[in-house]
């Protein structure tokens, strides 16, 4: 049996960047901390960072990761899908990357690699025919690697689905143990457009809005649910605000202490403020700060 797959984002020596969102009380977007407003722990224990940047102008690497399954065929769900990423794409800042990925049945296929070039992207969706089941668990649990290697620092996933699940063959509890790993935010927008009258009721029977939930907040991304099509533009637009409202944190693990999951936490000088981030990192011991010596 071929041990199960999961995000391979376990760091035994290499850098540690942790993107992470801030709002205040009331939900707001905080665009203004520097260095010193910031604190990273890691299993409780202060670290040592040597980068601190606002992601505000800094370019994005994008990767849709698109339900190309049959249900999206219905009630213009993918019609909304090809709405969301030309108004993801009419957001683009100078050399910001896209790159899109197709899952049906079980598969996760290639479609455009990173790019600059909007067109491609645009062009490829228009192409794309819904068929097959959707097995969202398993697409997220073996997404290639590349879809995380785009040229810029500051990367994310967005995954557009319906959230309907009628075919993967991994268990939640399993794709929530693998998404330990996930270095990015993932952005579920989730399409919900009126099923059809005719649409069997057991097609609804797969929906997991509630783990799209999970997938949004252990990445420290945000999830959407649209029922709508013309609350997308709006939804999308929010998103792509929070991401350019993101900053990066980041240290080298030292290479000792074997390597395991080890959980962050954000701490802020105003306590009121919100910090949304990913959860920990699979490797090897931060650099710990030492406690300061009495004279």
């Amino acid at each position: 049996m071929e041990a199960p797959v999961t995000f391979s984002d376990t760091i035994s020596v290499g850098y540690t960047m942790i993107s992470f969102a801030v709002a205040d009380r009331r939900g707001r977007s905080v665009s203004t901390l520097s260095a010193k407003d910031v604190s990273l722990l890691i299993d409780g224990k202060p670290v040592a960072t040597d980068m601190f940047e606002r992601v505000e102008s800094a370019p994005i690497s994008f990767t849709i990761l698109l339900d190309g399954s049959g249900s999206m065929g219905l009630a213009g769900k993918m019609d909304g899908a090809r709405l969301a990423v030309a108004a993801l794409l009419g957001l683009r800042r100078k050399e910001d990357d896209f790159a899109l990925y197709v899952f049906a049945n079980g598969e996760v296929a290639e479609v455009v690699p990173f790019t600059k070039d909007p067109n491609a992207i645009l062009h490829a969706m228009n192409m794309i025919e819904p068929w097959g089941k959707t097995a969202f668990y398993d697409a997220l649990a073996v997404m290639p690697d590349k879809t995380l290697l785009g040229e810029n620092g500051a990367k994310t996933i967005i995954l557009i689905t319906d959230g309907l699940d009628n075919a993967s063959s991994m268990t939640r509890e399993e794709l929530a143990k693998a998404l330990e790993g996930v270095s990015v935010p993932i952005y579920p927008l989730t399409i919900r457009f009126p099923i059809e009258p005719n649409l069997p009721p057991e097609d609804e029977q797969g929906l997991d809005l509630q783990l799209l939930q999970q997938i949004a907040d252990a990445s420290g991304g945000r999830m959407a649910v649209e029922t709508e099509i013309e609350s997308l533009r709006a939804a999308v637009k929010a998103m792509h605000g929070d991401l350019r409202s993101q900053y990066l944190i980041g240290f080298t693990p030292t290479g000792k202490g074997g390597v395991k999951y080890r959980r962050f936490t954000i701490r802020l000088a105003k306590s009121s403020w919100k910090v949304r981030a990913r959860a920990g990192y699979s490797g090897t011991e931060p650099p710990y700060r030492q406690a300061a010596r009495k004279r």
